[in-house]
């Protein structure tokens, strides 16, 4: 069985939020799917271990903020590889509660989706919430991010947690190539979330500046994407 088949399927890229009493969590999620006209329902799936998940089912209510394909990998990073469970995800952000109380984003944001669950289905890893659509608003223009997009041009990576996740195959060993002098080295890729460090730009918002080869940035640096260790990098062949 060759489960790459399943890459085949389209999907587009979303923030689906929810609330609990004053809190709020947010993450990206890819399958969010119509599934009748009259009433107008969605589903959405959520990993059970992410927070969104509890908040859905404490809340009863969702939200779907659908993303542009101009959304910076920071904006994909900060919702799909770090948890509201250690820092905060709307602080100094953009958005409005909607008619659910639940965030809505306005940034790279092409319209907004509220709906109140209908029902919930447990599948292993994940539960599918079915809602019922109380509100639909279209907040901006461009084209809607999807799924083979963010693999294929802003070469972006699945979380573990994500219904579609499937392990990277190995690669084989690439021979060692020779720093480039006018870049200050190598080309490196977070394993992560596919994030990739160009010495040329270098990451002056995290104190590193442009021309730093990889090998000189500090130890405890991160990746400015997923907050992934240094040590899960690699170098881009």
């Amino acid at each position: 069985m060759d489960l790459k088949a399943l890459r085949n399927l389209s999907y587009g890229l979303y923030i689906v939020c929810s609330k609990k009493g004053d809190n709020w969590s947010g993450q990206i999620a890819n399958t969010v799917m119509q599934i009748t006209s009259d009433p107008a329902t969605i589903a959405v799936s959520i990993n059970k271990e992410n927070l969104t998940s509890d908040y859905i089912k404490d809340s009863k209510v969702f939200t779907v903020s659908i993303l542009n394909q101009e959304v910076p990998m920071e904006t994909i990073g900060h919702f799909g590889f770090k948890t509201g469970k250690e820092i905060d995800k709307f602080k100094d952000l953009d958005f409005e509660t909607g008619t659910t109380g639940a965030p809505l984003l306005k940034d790279n944001i092409i319209a907004w989706l509220e709906a109140e669950v209908l029902d919930s289905l447990e599948i292993g890893t994940h539960t599918i919430f079915v809602g019922k659509i109380i509100n639909a608003e279209i907040i901006g223009e461009g084209e809607p991010l999807t799924y083979a997009y963010y693999h294929q041009v802003k070469k972006g990576k699945a979380p573990k947690t994500a219904p579609t996740y499937q392990p990277e195959e190995e690669k084989p060993e690439e021979k060692e190539s020779k720093p480039d002098p006018q870049t200050g080295g190598d080309k490196y890729r977070c394993t992560v979330c596919g994030y990739i460090y160009d010495p040329l730009e270098g990451d002056p918002d995290n104190g590193v500046s442009p021309g730093t080869s990889f090998n000189d940035i500090p130890d405890d640096w991160v990746c400015p994407i997923c907050g992934a260790d240094k040590d899960a990098f690699e170098p881009e062949g």
